[in-house]
């Protein structure tokens, strides 16, 4: 791109000001900026600048949102959904797909969370726990899943290399697909790219919700429909517990004939931080707990319990062929003011102490009012989520090993292992075999 196309590039969108400070840059920073302009779509950029002028999608009252009909698994469902499962896998038809952009900064560990150590005794990364469960589906059921990774500019290059140091974890190489999720302009109130210097343009992540672009983008829809996928597990990076690619769940939405399948835990607290699906009319979408009211959370059903019991840890199935209907469409913006390192008017850097712009977000879930059909499956929240988000207390390494341990611990007694109470263990899953919840 020259510096004239930069131009009217961002003269079509309003964003002239990016080359406000050309005449200062050297020719690599100059080389830099218009490889940055390059990637802007002009409409895009006017997408965000509508939504800000609007400060996004306006409210929607949570008033009359129904709540979902959830299955519950008893002996005899779980053992027709998973023969059904296994059919599926057994024809290598299942794929994994991790979101993994995040870096482990709240952890106090400067890489991608991904390849933060978890593991109790060994200290092996969250990497290996997901990839020796692929691989357990494997050698369980003869054929491959193959495990799509979405990573972020910002820890891509560290991602790779750490499957490369570990000889991707047992996998097959050409079973792991990467592809890196989209970046947008951040902005100011004024819709105005910020700059976060004078040859840079202030980027965030496009949110979990840009693997749909990026799936398309990167021509790994294109790979999933070759090899045969029709069904796609997602997941993320920072839930060790994860019964990933589940067979049970699997065959619960093929029977189901679902294009959007969700697995739900109920909740702990009426406030607890998750999202609540919720039908309004014959739409279903993700109610935000920020966006419940008092009355909503504490709603009670005739039983006793929560009327809005479940909430979402985000562990879905999709139908491939309805990604890739999707991915052509546009998604909702979300919106987050935040504190974004920027040059000034005055060319001066700034480090603001408050809100300053906003970045630009698509989440996964804005996908279920589109879906022909969603499905709801309970699970039991002891078995299978466990996220690592924090350095101390709830959600932390401690709080995750403690539960990696137990549900190990379970698995074991229920194979006749004597265990000690105080037993600090690991177990692998490719040469255990995949641990559920039973």
């Amino acid at each position: 791109m020259t510096c004239d196309a930069a131009r009217r590039l961002l003269a079509s969108c309003g964003q002239e000001h990016v080359l406000k400070y050309w005449g200062s840059l050297d020719s690599v920073g100059r080389k830099a900026l218009l490889k940055q302009v390059s990637a802007i779509s002009a409409g895009d950029t006017l997408r965000c600048m509508k939504a800000l002028s609007t400060k996004g999608a306006s409210a929607v009252s949570t008033a009359g949102g129904r709540a979902p009909k959830v299955a519950v698994p008893t002996k005899a469902l779980k053992a027709k959904w998973t023969a059904a499962g296994e059919r599926e896998l057994r024809a290598g038809r299942v794929a994994a797909l991790l979101v993994a952009g995040g870096q482990g900064s709240r952890l106090g560990y400067d890489g991608p969370k991904g390849a933060y150590p978890i593991g109790p005794v060994t200290g092996r990364p969250l990497f290996w726990y997901h990839a020796r469960k692929i691989l357990a589906k494997k050698l369980q059921y003869g054929k491959s899943v193959p495990w799509y990774v979405m990573t972020s500019e910002a820890n891509d290059a560290d991602t790779k290399r750490c499957f490369r140091e570990n000889g991707y974890f047992g996998l097959d190489r050409r079973d792991v697909v990467f592809f890196t999720q989209g970046m947008w302009p951040c902005m100011d109130e004024e819709g105005r790219m910020l700059l976060k210097s004078k040859g840079e343009i202030a980027t965030s992540p496009d949110g979990h919700g840009g693997v749909l672009a990026a799936l398309s983008r990167s021509g790994a829809l294109a790979d999933m429909k070759r090899r045969g996928i029709r069904h796609v597990f997602f997941f993320q990076v920072d839930n060790p517990l994860v019964n990933i690619a589940d067979p049970a769940f699997i065959g619960f939405h093929l029977l189901e004939k679902s294009e959007y399948s969700l697995k739900l835990c109920a909740k702990t607290d009426p406030f607890e931080k998750v999202g609540v699906p919720m039908a309004f009319g014959k739409t279903w979408r993700m109610v935000e707990y920020s966006e419940m009211t008092k009355e909503d959370a504490l709603r009670k059903a005739k039983d006793g319990r929560l009327y809005h019991l479940y909430g979402s840890p985000a562990i879905h199935v999709f139908d491939r062929a309805f990604l890739e209907r999707e991915a052509r469409e546009d998604m909702p913006l979300h919106l987050a003011f935040k504190k974004i390192p920027c040059i000034g008017k005055d060319g001066k850097s700034v480090k603001p102490d408050s809100p300053n712009g906003y970045k630009f977000e698509k989440f996964i879930f804005d996908l279920m009012p589109k879906a022909r059909k969603c499905a709801f499956l309970a699970f039991d929240k002891a078995d299978e989520f466990s996220p690592l988000k924090n350095a101390t207390g709830d959600d932390s390494q401690e709080t995750c090993r403690r539960d990696m341990m137990a549900k190990w611990r379970r698995a074991l007694v229920r194979a006749g292992v004597e265990m000690r109470d105080d037993a600090v263990f690991e177990v692998d899953e490719a040469l255990f075999g995949p641990i559920s919840g039973e």
